[in-house]
Order: structure tokens, then sequence, then C-alpha cells
């Protein structure tokens, strides 16, 4: 079966801005950056920021074409769920903030209650829930 639970997942965005991006991604959410490539502004040619962890099976890939931009148009259910069985530090919301982010409420209850959702630079919504999750 050429798909299995052990494959690769890549989840690609638009971004406004790559900087802001990784400031959010990296500096607050604490995700590493995988790879980067400068594609210039010729037509066709992106810039490229992918981020997650070295051992983690997925990554966020963030990506930019200066001569013809591609607007991103998240939507208040276009989530990235983070599972942290624990309670969402403080400091780690405020680290978000700091770094571009913007806390909001969700329009479904269940994540209010659940866990924090925050904003990133271009809109798309990160929830760090209190929650496990497994697929087993």
């Amino acid at each position: 079966m050429p798909f299995t639970g052990q494959s690769h997942i890549r989840i690609a965005r638009p971004s406004r801005d790559l900087a802001a991006a990784e400031r959010f991604w990296v500096d607050g959410l604490g995700l590493g950056v995988l790879y980067r490539a400068e594609g210039g502004r010729a037509p066709g040619k992106h810039d490229l920021l992918m981020v997650g962890r070295p051992d983690a099976s997925w990554h966020l890939e963030l990506v930019h074409e200066a001569s013809a931009p591609v607007l991103p148009r998240p939507t208040e259910e276009d989530l990235l769920v983070v599972y942290l069985d624990d309670e969402v530090p403080e400091e780690l919301v405020a680290r978000l903030e700091a770094h571009g982010g913007k806390r909001v409420q969700s329009p479904n209850p269940y994540w209010n209650e659940w866990g924090v959702t925050v904003e990133d630079p271009d809109g798309y919504r990160l929830v760090l829930s209190t929650r496990a999750w497994s697929n087993a």
C-alpha cells in the first residue's frame, strides 16, 4: 500500500510575510526550521520555509511568491491542533503573542473549553489543546 500511517505529511500554506511567520512558528511556538529556499522575484519563483520537529512525521510549509503572491484565506475553522495532554502554559501563549500571534475565541465552544486558540500572522489558527489524542 503506497499510503500508510508512517507516511510523512506536509501541510502547505501561503504566507504574506515569511519572516513574520518564522517569528511566530519558530521563536513563538518553538518549531525548528527544517528547510529554507529563496526563489527570488522572477515569475514562478517562490520563497519557501518549512518548519517542524526533526523527529515528527509532518511539517508545515509556508510559501510566498513575490511576483504573484497568493493571499492566505483562512477561515475560523482552518485549525492546526496540537494536543498537549496538559495545561496550556500561559508563558507559551504570551510568547506566541509577543511573536506576532493574536489570542482569539473559537466559534466552536469545544476549543474554548479544551484549549487556547491563537492566530498566526497570516490569520491561520493554532489550537493548543489540553486534551490528549491517539489514533490507536
